[in-house]
């Protein structure tokens, strides 16, 4: 068998979710449809993070396993192909070696979520970001989201469904930013850490809007972290402005000399 990286961008309304699941679409079950069309057999593929039911791709990554060496550019193209009319692109496509994994190999991933704060209703943004009508002070919700920095138990900031061992994570980043915008005052949330638990960026999010709405002060955030109780949490915002944007490997799949030197050689090479 031959392994391939896919970078994989994705829509998420249609979706509910990455994962596979039973008579609801995916976003995996979609790809590996398409992977049935190119070598008719049941296919598994793995994925860096299972993004909930809404939640898009810019930079999402899996790895196929196929029986045919396929030329990643051809591999990419086709199944582009049979994944119309879905909102599902491969961007990129490499040889990896035998035992490279899209999440057991990823050193850390990170998430974009944008957010529009004006009164009118949204036309082409819609379901692409987060509307909120009232403007929010950047600077007081940057100061709570750095207390959030470091390694912590964030109980507060995890769903109660959230199937991970530990609630102890390490953030590396949080970064918010204005960007001005045809459609209004867009503001954007950098997050990033090696991994994530269930509902945390959403929690994240939602718990900092009302810093910036004047609801919650920063010191409310560093109560909330401290209390490690779910009840804690500010509100958790809804799904369609969030993106995973991109996953981090030692050595990038998709860069050419990468992706040259992971190709298996051939015995007689």
């Amino acid at each position: 068998m031959h392994r391939y990286a896919l970078k994989v961008e994705y829509h998420g309304a249609p979706f509910a979710g990455w994962q596979r699941q039973k008579d609801v679409p995916s976003v995996q079950g979609a790809i590996e449809a398409a992977l049935a069309r190119l070598e008719p057999r049941a296919h598994t593929i793995a994925a860096a993070g299972r993004t909930d039911a809404g939640v898009h791709g810019l930079g999402q990554v899996a790895h196929c396993d196929m029986a045919r060496d396929w030329d990643p550019f051809r591999l990419s193209e086709a199944l582009n192909y049979h994944l119309k009319p879905s909102p599902v692109a491969i961007t990129a496509c490499a040889r990896v070696a035998p035992d490279w994994h899209a999440r057991f190999s990823a050193e850390a991933r990170h998430y974009l979520f944008r957010l529009v704060a004006r009164r009118a209703p949204l036309t082409h943004q819609e379901g692409q970001v987060w509307q909120v009508k009232q403007p929010l002070d950047l600077a007081a919700m940057q100061r709570a989201a750095e207390v959030l920095l470091g390694q912590h138990d964030f109980t507060t900031f995890r769903s109660t469904i959230c199937q991970a061992q530990s609630p102890i994570k390490t953030l590396d980043r949080l970064d918010i930013h204005e960007v001005r915008t045809a459609w209004g005052a867009e503001i954007h949330f950098d997050v990033r850490a090696r991994s994530f638990l269930h509902n945390q960026v959403r929690s994240f999010v939602g718990t900092l809007e009302r810093v910036g709405a004047g609801s919650w002060s920063p010191q409310d955030v560093a109560d909330a972290l401290a209390a490690r109780d779910r009840a804690a949490c500010g509100p958790v915002c809804p799904p369609q402005g969030l993106y995973l944007a991109h996953v981090v490997y030692p050595v990038d799949p998709f860069a050419p000399e990468s992706a040259q030197r992971d190709r298996p050689r051939s015995p007689n090479a």
